[in-house]
């Protein structure tokens, strides 16, 4: 568990943060990338003042609570009415991006990487391919830039996360030799039921808790811890009964945010402070326990991995993907640049190394630590001046009859709005 002085170094760190936020927000200089070299400065590498390890159980804890609550509220954010009339862009990008970053991120897997096996390059592909829209802030709120744009790379960072965690769980049996305790049927189980149950408790959850708020009988702070009972409960039950509880979280998500509106507007309250506070204590144990054992591997073919995935095999798949959409070429170089990996990549790699029976898992964990650091970073700093560029190019032909990006689109709430 955590000593006391790990407990105020992290303390310490959050609240000298908070003094200096309001300007970072008017800096290229990003929370996360603040919180990861924080946690790499008081790691065991460098000074030594936050003690911890990866199989902590606190560290444990704080990775699989972040997990779920972020799968629930990046799906509650997505109304299926909108998306199904509107958003034609980040289906594309779900429904023929998203599979083909998975293959072209396993085909460069087993030419750079020969000590992975079929289903280990796959793991780490799918692994790599969520998208994490909060490390470009900058983008997804700056209101120059199309709203069409902005909610594209939005709807898809709400949703890739919890649409690849499947394969992430098959393709890690599957590197495991699907024997034994992660045998086809466990998977099955998994695979069956956890989506099953996340519906049903969404579904439930969502109307009693709409129901008590029509009769007063429930004020707006447990609106908001209701919504968050959601997810738990989602995640609980369905581990109780065999099922995945990641992904139940997920379709509980989706299965309240379309059902049940009201309380859903309070959790996004929620997830705009102490879900930030959770998802930055997570980059920080990234940077104190992650980054400093996965440099110690580098070598030339997980560094040329990392470049190609935060690049080639992230935008050829999204060019791919948009052909026909009538988008300008600096629009999609765009939303292709715009593919940050982070959350959701940081904790499905917590998933994979606890899996003993993956022998390249350190590989694997290595090369993912590797390429969100590098996200982390080149996203970080390219979010503010990118989105300031692409703003006034896009001004620029925004009364043109064929602007496609100019679109009307109505907004969907993004991780962690900014206050204007």
């Amino acid at each position: 568990m955590l000593q006391d002085q790990t407990f105020v170094v992290i303390t310490l760190g959050v609240l000298a943060f908070g003094l200096f936020s309001a300007r970072l927000t008017r800096s290229p200089i990003t929370a996360p990338m603040v919180f990861v070299a924080f946690g790499l400065a008081v790691g065991p590498r460098m000074l030594g003042l936050a003690e911890l390890h990866l199989d902590d159980p606190a560290v444990q804890i704080l990775a699989e609570l972040t997990l779920v609550l972020v799968l629930f509220t990046d799906a509650a954010r997505i109304d299926f009415a909108v998306l199904r009339r509107e958003y034609t862009l980040p289906l594309r990008l779900l429904l023929i991006g998203l599979p083909l970053t998975v293959l072209a991120g396993a085909v460069v897997g087993g030419l750079l990487l020969p000590s992975l096996g079929f289903w280990e390059v796959a793991l780490l592909a799918a692994v790599l391919a969520p998208t994490d829209a909060a490390l470009g802030l900058s983008v997804v709120n700056n209101t120059r830039i199309p709203v069409r744009m902005r909610q594209t790379l939005n709807v898809e960072s709400g949703l890739n996360d919890g649409i690849v965690l499947p394969l992430v769980l098959l393709f890690a049996a599957c590197a495991g030799g699907g024997s034994g305790a992660y045998g086809p049927a466990f998977i099955g189980k998994q695979l069956v039921l956890g989506p099953i149950t996340g519906v049903f408790v969404g579904l439930v959850g969502g109307r009693i808790i709409v129901w008590a708020e029509r009769t007063n009988s429930m004020n707006h702070s447990f609106r908001q811890l209701s919504g968050l009972a959601q997810a738990l409960l989602a995640y609980a039950f369905a581990e109780r009964i065999g099922g995945n509880g990641f992904i139940a979280s997920f379709c509980a998500g989706l299965t309240m945010g379309n059902t049940a509106h009201s309380p859903c507007e309070c959790l996004f309250d929620f997830a705009e402070t102490e879900g930030q506070l959770l998802s930055l204590l997570t980059f920080m144990l990234f940077g104190t326990l992650m980054v400093a054992p996965a440099a110690h591997h580098w070598d030339w073919r997980v560094l040329v991995y990392t470049a190609l995935s935060l690049t080639a095999i992230r935008m050829a798949p999204v060019a791919v993907s948009l052909v026909r959409a009538r988008l300008r070429w600096p629009s999609v170089a765009f939303l292709g640049w715009f593919g940050p990996r982070g959350l959701a990549s940081i904790l499905f790699a917590c998933i994979v190394v606890r899996q003993p029976g993956i022998p390249g898992r350190m590989v694997i964990f290595d090369t993912v630590v590797t390429t969100v650091l590098f996200s982390v970073l080149l996203h970080g700093l390219t979010a503010y001046p990118a989105a300031l560029w692409y703003g006034r190019y896009a001004d620029g032909f925004k009364h043109l009859p064929d602007a496609e990006e100019h679109a009307h689109m109505p907004e969907l709430p993004v991780r962690i709005p900014v206050r204007k």
